[in-house]
């Protein structure tokens, strides 16, 4: 009887897997697969017990998940740097499709997110069609916000611009969420916003969403406010809309909420010599030797006198506008994209004796609840906006919990009586 090779083994793996579930089964990263699949590198014959071990597992159901370490297959719309990816990564799901449009941000997430082979990374979801997009159990989208916020509504309206739905650059992109939901008919969805989308117009932007989502795609939809304090010391709150192809008993008080989330400390450098020094920052943020953060990071005189000034310009005028000293036990303001501007919205005291500081980029990440792990390859300038765009990663990673059992069942009740109802919405 003739023994399969490594090689041979791989290749009928393949056939049932993606690079990424191999990857996971056998305990390497997905470049190393993708090195043995083109030859570069030999599949090592030590790999062979764990290949047919896989090999003989019951594989890919239906609906494209697998038993093991994937759960589910899923699509990130509007990725950002992947902070919604990652939350849903780790509740065992597959990325298979990522829209992004921004360059700086597409270049942030390919570091962190190298893709297999069967992944796409697109720019601009407008254009693409949604057939084109691949099957997937659960859609994942951080639809723009900057119509709905507050800062971006008051600045629309400054400047006599349309905000929300009228905003064709930006306020209908939720149109393009529905047209994928309408041809592809995931499982669920998660969509993200900022809390004024609730209140924005009157509340008929909402109403909007919410009648698209029920009644013209038949999904069951939940949503909720959720403060990212609860997991990073951050006061973040933001809309979170949740929608199952079928009735669910989906319950929002299956969140697991800390009710003392950490503080301002547990995020900052640590100058007792303990700040771990990571390969790819080397001492971008932090000088090991000398055991402080970098002193770019502390304001110049005159910011700092600006800053000064101004708050008590408004403080005078009756206004809350100022700047947010943040101490060690602190939970901070919610961290914006403007945050490369001046640092206004959270300064880091440093004692009465220096000027107080920003934070850096690598604290910003942990602030939104990424792991040390996470690469910054960007521009300090363009990491602030990045992390003051994205999504504190704890909060949807514990979403994601709740909502996998629905899933699941959803899933296998579809295995069970045949395939995907179709809607064509938009025909």
């Amino acid at each position: 009887m003739t023994v399969a090779a490594p090689l041979d083994l791989l290749k009928q793996a393949r056939a049932r897997f993606t690079q990424r579930e191999i990857a996971a089964h056998v305990g390497k990263d997905i470049k190393t697969v993708r090195r043995w699949e083109k030859g570069e590198t030999p599949c090592p014959s030590m790999l062979e017990p764990a290949l047919r071990d896989l090999l003989h597992s019951s594989g890919r159901t239906k609906a494209g998940a697998v038993t093991g370490g994937t759960q589910f297959r899923f699509i990130d719309l509007f990725a950002g740097i992947g902070g919604i990816r990652m939350g849903f990564e780790a509740q065992g799901g597959d990325c298979v499709f990522t829209s992004e449009w921004n360059d700086f941000s597409t270049k942030t997430y390919r570091e962190n997110y190298p893709a297999d082979g069967e992944h796409a990374l697109i720019g601009d979801i407008v254009s693409f069609p949604a057939e084109e997009v691949p099957s997937h159990d659960v859609l994942l989208g951080g639809f723009p916000c900057q119509p709905f916020s507050i800062a971006g509504v008051s600045k629309k309206n400054a400047l006599g611009r349309p905000h929300g739905f009228e905003c064709t650059t930006q306020g209908t992109l939720f149109f393009d969420v529905a047209r994928i939901i309408a041809a592809k008919r995931p499982a669920a969805f998660l969509l993200e916003n900022v809390k004024n989308l609730l209140s924005h117009d009157k509340g008929r932007t909402f109403d909007v969403i919410l009648q698209t989502l029920r009644d013209e795609l038949g999904y069951e939809v939940h949503y909720r406010v959720v403060d990212g304090q609860h997991f990073t010391p951050q006061h973040r709150e933001r809309i979170i809309i949740v929608g199952f192809r079928g009735k669910t008993s989906f319950c929002w008080d299956d969140l697991r909420l800390p009710e003392s989330g950490p503080r301002l400390g547990s995020i900052l450098h640590r100058t007792d010599g303990s700040e771990p020094v990571l390969p790819w920052d080397h001492d971008r943020f932090f000088d090991h030797a000398a055991k402080r953060v970098q002193p770019k990071y502390t304001l110049t005189p005159n910011l700092w006198t600006y800053l000064q000034n101004y708050a008590a310009k408004h403080r005078a005028a009756g206004n809350g506008f100022g700047f947010g000293m943040a101490y060690p036990d602190s939970v901070t303001r919610t961290l914006s994209a403007r945050y490369h501007k001046d640092g206004s919205e959270i300064l880091v005291y440093q004692g009465e004796q220096l000027r107080p500081r920003r934070l850096t980029p690598r604290e910003c990440a942990r602030l939104m609840g990424f792991p040390d792990t996470f690469r910054i390859p960007v521009s300090d300038t363009q990491a602030y906006r990045q992390f003051g765009n994205s999504v504190v990663m704890p909060v949807m990673r514990e979403v994601a919990r709740i909502m996998l059992p629905h899933v699941q069942k959803l899933l296998a009740a579809q295995t069970r009586h045949g395939s995907k109802q179709t809607l064509s919405l938009y025909s």
